[in-house]
């Protein structure tokens, strides 16, 4: 009996033996690694690769010269690193959607006829000196949307346009202005300009200036010395909150003014701020507005949505007398305000819309009540 459980105690740990050698060793695992997402790729796209051979010897393998344009240098979407040699021919340059970082001198050597510059959509930090003094016939140049920390200096002085929007810049050189006198369109929306930036000089030099966009900064107070030939005033998105009283008396020709979605009162606007002889188009969205401002007779749109107004006086925001139904006849509409769309929704107000406004406003064509 003790030799049958003997043996089978000796066939028990046999098989536990050899189940166990079954079984492959374990590897060593190594403790993970710490991960941190890369704030920027870490690897670009490489360049689309070389085009055909151009009819045009001098182009630049990495883009592209149209027969029928040969002015022209398409060099944009092909993920370039570096700006290649441009050809002395080339009037309009187009490099938008792309990776460049430097404008390097060497490449604009013999590009001095240019006209038009397209750097949309780059990473440009910063523009050298020698780049632009030698492009004495450049009128548009477009920098949107790259890295910018203030505005190049030593522009061309025949530019017309300048179009910065969408950097990072922060300030403005004394004096870079000043010699930009064809200069007609200037747009620096949606950067960081403070209030500090600005002062009674930063414009001097534009005397042609005609259309100024500072949307989308941080602004608190209206910017001082904005050139008196100004048609169109871009400030939307800042946080302005109050007009100095006859602040827009200087601009005899404007035509076009948005202030939407600022902090203005009542309190911090000066009761005829907006009677101006020229005016057409006045955009007050999204303020803090209780009342209806006082108009020019010849405004012909007028947004105040979305504000705090709960009534309105037709009578009293009425530009010209009024004249009742009865006595209203047709030679009176060359008289008449030329008020034809008011946008009123967004407000405290209550339906109907009141019948002097109407009495006033004859020529309206749409109200957003």
């Amino acid at each position: 009996m003790r030799a049958a459980l003997a043996f089978l105690l000796l066939l028990a740990l046999a098989l536990v033996a050899s189940g166990q050698r079954r079984k492959p060793p374990r590897r060593p695992t190594r403790p993970p690694l710490p991960f941190e997402e890369p704030v920027e790729p870490t690897e670009l796209p490489p360049p689309l690769p070389p085009g055909p051979p151009s009819v045009f010897p001098d182009c630049p393998r990495e883009c592209y010269c149209p027969p029928d344009f040969p002015s022209a240098l398409y060099c944009d979407s092909r993920n370039l690193r570096t700006v290649p040699l441009i050809p002395a021919r080339i009037h309009y340059l187009y490099l938008q959607n792309n990776f460049i970082a430097d404008l390097p001198e060497e490449s604009f050597l013999n590009a001095t006829g240019l006209k038009w510059v397209n750097l949309d959509n780059n990473r440009i930090r910063k523009v050298d000196r020698k780049v632009l003094e030698k492009l004495e016939n450049l009128i548009f140049l477009y920098m949107e949307r790259n890295q910018l920390k203030e505005v190049p200096a030593f522009l061309p002085p025949n530019l017309e346009q300048l179009r910065l929007s969408r950097n990072q810049i922060s300030k403005i050189p004394a004096g870079v202005f000043n010699k930009l006198e064809n200069l007609v369109l200037l747009d620096l929306h949606h950067n960081k300009l403070s209030d500090g930036v600005f002062n009674k000089n930063t414009f001097k030099g534009l005397k042609n200036l005609m259309q100024l966009n500072l949307a989308h900064n941080i602004l608190r107070k209206m910017p001082p010395g904005v050139p008196s030939a100004i048609h169109q005033l871009f400030l939307d998105r800042n946080n302005i909150e109050d007009i100095p009283s006859d602040y827009f008396k200087e601009f005899p020709n404007l035509a076009f003014i948005r202030l939407n979605y600022n902090q203005i009162s009542d309190k911090g606007l000066p009761k005829n701020s907006f009677n101006l002889t020229n005016l057409l188009v006045l955009h007050l969205a999204h303020n803090k507005l209780t009342n209806v401002p006082f108009i020019s007779p010849k405004l012909e749109h007028l947004y105040l949505n979305n504000n705090s107004i709960e009534k309105i006086n037709g009578t009293q925001i009425c530009p010209t007398s009024l004249v009742s139904i009865q006595d209203f006849s047709p030679s009176d509409l060359d008289s008449v305000p030329r008020l034809r769309y008011l946008r009123l929704d967004g407000n405290l107000l209550k339906p109907p819309i009141p019948l002097d406004l109407m009495l006033c406003f004859r020529l309206l064509q749409s109200v957003v009540f």
